[in-house]
């Protein structure tokens, strides 16, 4: 079945490329979407918006702004080597070098297209050197693996279609070693497959694994004899990969990210017609919670994978042995533990079935050795498949239950009828010949062309109404504003601070404009400071993907170095001065922003001590305040909003329902706040995963706040009143759905007391120490009369060094999550420096694995002379 030379049609392989990048196109074209446009951009909601900001961090690396091993832009810093890793690992990324800032979204668009079209390349590459086939049927081929649902439904997530390119090369390496004696593809395409996403590389790479033996199995004279040129190949890319790998591993270890307990034998949500509706032309149903797998690579695809298993000319072993790989992955798809397996124990949260381009491989390689089989005899068993087909398909839509499928439209129904029915029609045609046989096959092209982009269309559109595309201008338009404001800011300071925007495009625009903060949505996170930052009034729960900085108090403000806010709306807050103004937005100062790092003492360890943002804060001030007191709410108005009332465990519940599930819930409260009191209002949910999709809007005298109940957690700003005022506040509840009822511990106001936090402030000021920081360094020097704790709000991980007056000295880890030192009496000049853990090692891992796997291409060489 393998061919034994390497001969590239290249003209081929270049249609490979655009056909698909050309279709996908027109797909953008036909819903708006293309470069430059103002009505919608590739970016789809929150969660592809996150990665234009990674793409665009990357630049200050590119730039020499920040430093490849550390950034101070994400969540009061982090990691970047292991972020990397996951998000911007590919060879392709550093093409951003060429875009502005305000041109991320167009940059992304293109590299979405460049990837798709590589994944027609690869394919074709793949399928020329194993089938012996005529050149426009590997054509056929690479169109059904470019433009496979799992592809264009999952292309939100662009860094994960740079494995889906290595992986018909890793497979035609493994045949290539033990068919040829030649393990240089394998050996390069493992190496750039580790290092571009190590977690789709995971799947690939188990995957690879279980071809291999199902190669021994199959033919094992052949390939136990040479299985030690494959663990040689393997060992090295490994060892080379390993500088990706090793301090990846070491940090998502150290940041308490914990296998997933397994609470069911079955998967939620699956059913038995899951894979046969999915087969079907179109058909979307979420990438949220509660998909099924994506699958569809083309009912001609489809109809020849089915042919490989009823042709006589297969051997029987081989189809036992392909049908167990299917059977393996169909059973993972429904069997939780084995679904777990895939993804490495880890829970996808949302994106589900993340392993099932694998399965749509599979089909698309059996499929490759069927039509290798058929012949113009064979035309009886291609009725039988199509009619086969036929009844499934007309079984699902008719019989099965419809309310569980019923994102089952007939539209896509009548699609893969239609178009079954047609490819039984070319498939007499292109059997008997009754055309010119160069038209036939041309028109045979744009057919597969045409039901793969029909299918693609309904895909893409499923995106557009689940995430929505927002308009290019969301992104672009307040770009050149909050840029301009972020670079005076750096222009002004010399000292470490920190900058929060209160109406970002996103969790992650800290990256995109080069500020530090708070707020980060990411799957690599410093999960132990996050979880701190939670314990200390952030909202980051759960395992700590999300953090948003929109809910606290002046306390955290002031102890973690919020030195700016921008903002399109008055921000209500004590001691924020407003100082320049750009487009929309407006710039405020904090006067009451603290330094990097505060004296203290050995107490500040104590439990009692770091357990809250009022403990902590009055440590560090050397005071003992209450600063808050609670004033209850009196409500004045409800609107579409039924209210009840009940207590449990001596605390009372309010709940409000609407009479009207499509309109919003309205309630308004009156109350008086003192003098000299900062204001906010408590709305805490008895249970967050009630209000998943619940959004509020904060009214205050006319000024709207809109907000993520989930997201953005219990304190909501109501603004600083230096006489006392009677203040009258809206809360408006809408839900996209869920139970449409909202439970909260019942409202009240709590006041802080500016005196008091005015006060705490000076005095923990009084013994601030103030950092430079500088890439992967920060430093500061202070004079001390006696030992003190240098305490900071730098995240803690393994990868830091601390040096004190040259000398190394031992980090002391405040709360696992911030980075604290002893210090002596005297003179301290003050050293931090990161360089991630496992990178050396990994290095030195890299050049071994390198100069041995040279080292044994010229010993094969030698031994063939």
């Amino acid at each position: 079945m393998v061919k034994q030379y390497l001969k590239i049609n290249w003209k081929y392989l270049i249609l490979s490329f655009l056909i698909p990048l050309g279709i996908l196109s027109i797909i953008y074209f036909s819903i708006g979407i293309y470069p430059g446009s103002q009505e919608r951009t590739i970016l789809a909601s929150d969660s592809f918006s996150q990665f234009s900001n990674f793409f665009s961090g990357f630049k200050h690396v590119l730039s020499g702004e920040q430093s490849i091993f550390y950034t101070w832009n994400s969540s009061l810093g982090l990691n970047y080597w292991s972020f990397m890793a996951y998000y911007l690992g590919g060879i392709f990324t550093p093409l951003v070098v060429f875009f502005e800032g305000i041109q991320i979204t167009d940059f992304i668009y293109g590299l979405t297209l460049l990837k798709i079209g590589l994944l027609g390349c690869s394919f074709y590459f793949f399928s020329s050197q194993m089938f012996k086939l005529a050149r426009w049927k590997y054509l056929v081929l690479s169109l059904s693996y470019s433009l496979m649902s799992f592809v264009l439904a999952y292309s939100e997530i662009i860094m994960w279609l740079d494995a889906l390119i290595y992986l018909p090369l890793v497979i035609l390496g493994i045949h290539r070693i033990f068919d040829r004696k030649k393990p240089l593809l394998l050996f390069v395409s493992y190496s750039l497959l580790f290092v571009s996403n190590f977690y789709i590389a995971f799947m690939i790479g188990l995957f690879s694994v279980f071809y291999l033996l199902l190669q021994l199995i199959l033919k094992p004279e052949n390939y136990l004899k040479k299985s030690a040129q494959y663990l040689i190949t393997l060992i090295c890319s490994l060892g080379v990969s390993s500088v990706v790998l090793l301090p990846t591993f070491l940090d998502i270890k150290n940041n308490g990210e914990a296998w997933s307990a397994i609470s069911t034998f079955k998967t939620a949500d699956t059913g038995p017609w899951d894979l046969a509706i999915k087969n079907m032309i179109g058909v979307y149903d979420t990438t949220k919670f509660g998909s099924t797998p994506y699958i569809f690579v083309g009912l001609w695809t489809l109809i020849l994978c089915l042919f490989f298993f009823m042709t006589k000319k297969v051997a029987l072993k081989e189809k036992i042995g392909y049908g167990s790989l299917l059977f393996l992955l169909i059973v993972s798809f429904y069997v939780e533990p084995l679904n777990l397996f895939w993804h490495g124990m880890h829970s996808p949260a949302m994106f589900l079935f993340r392993f099932s381009f694998l399965f749509s491989f599979v089909l698309i390689l059996l499929a490759g050795y069927g039509w290798v089989k058929l012949e113009s005899t064979d035309y009886s068993k291609i009725v039988s498949i199509v009619f086969f087909l036929l009844g499934i398909f007309v079984w699902t839509k008719f019989i099965t239950d419809q309310g569980k499928y019923d994102y089952l439209y007939t539209m896509s129904f009548v699609w893969s009828v239609l178009f079954l029915l047609i490819y039984l029609l070319f498939a007499f045609l292109l059997f008997k010949k009754k055309w010119n046989f160069s038209w036939l096959i041309c028109l045979f092209v744009c057919l597969i062309g045409i039901e793969m982009g029909l299918n693609g269309y309904g895909l893409v559109r499923g995106i557009l109404l689940e995430w929505n595309y927002p308009a290019r201008s969301y992104y672009a338009k307040d770009y050149p504003a909050i840029r301009k404001l972020v670079d005076q800011t750096k222009q002004s300071n010399k000292n470490f601070y920190r900058l929060e925007n209160l109406t970002p495009v996103s969790a992650n625009d800290a990256f995109n404009y080069g500020y530090s903060g708070v707020s980060q949505f990411s799957s690599i996170r410093n999960r132990r400071s996050a979880a701190y930052l939670n314990q200390l009034g952030f909202r980051s729960a759960g395992t700590n993907l999300n953090i948003r900085y929109a809910n606290n108090t002046l306390l955290m403000d002031s102890l973690l170095g919020i030195k700016y806010n921008l903002s399109r709306q008055p921000i209500m807050k004590y001691g924020y001065e407003p100082i320049e103004k750009s487009g929309d937005f407006t710039l405020y100062k904090n006067d009451y922003a603290l330094p990097l790092g505060y004296l203290t003492d050995k107490e500040v360890y104590s439990k009692k001590t770091s357990g809250t943002q009022v403990t902590l804060f009055n440590h560090l001030a050397e005071m003992n305040d209450d600063f808050f007191t609670v004033i209850p709410l009196k409500s004045i108005q409800k609107e579409n909003l039924q209210e009840t009332t009940e207590v449990i465990n001596h605390t009372t519940i309010v709940s409000y329902k609407p009479y009207e599930k499509k309109k919003p819930m309205e309630i308004t409260w009156q109350v008086k706040i003192p003098a000299n009191k900062q204001a906010y209002l408590s709305l805490y949910p008895v249970d967050y995963k009630d209000l998943r999709y619940s959004n509020v809007e904060i009214t205050v005298d006319g000024n709207t706040y809109k907000h993520s109940v989930v997201e953005t957690g219990q304190y909501y700003t109501v603004g600083y009143y230096p006489k006392d005022t009677v203040v009258t506040i809206k809360a408006s509840f809408t839900q996209k759905s869920g139970k449409r009822l909202v439970r909260l511990v019942e409202p009240d106001i709590a006041l802080l007391d500016v005196g008091q936090f005015t006060t705490a402030v000076e005095k923990i000021k009084s013994k601030g120490v103030n950092f430079k920081t500088e890439g992967r360094k920060a430093t500061a020097e202070v004079l001390l009369r006696e030992k003190q704790v240098l305490f900071t709000t730098i995240p803690y991980d393994k990868g830091w060094q601390a040096y004190v007056n040259g000398k190394k000295v031992e980090i002391l880890p405040f709360e696992n999550a911030f980075l604290s030192l002893q210090l002596n009496k005297g003179e301290n000049n003050i050293v931090f420096t990161f360089f991630p853990e496992g990178l050396k090692l990994a290095l030195v891992m890299m050049v071994i694995s390198l100069l041995s796997f040279v080292f044994y291409l010229y010993y094969l060489s030698r031994k063939r002379n």
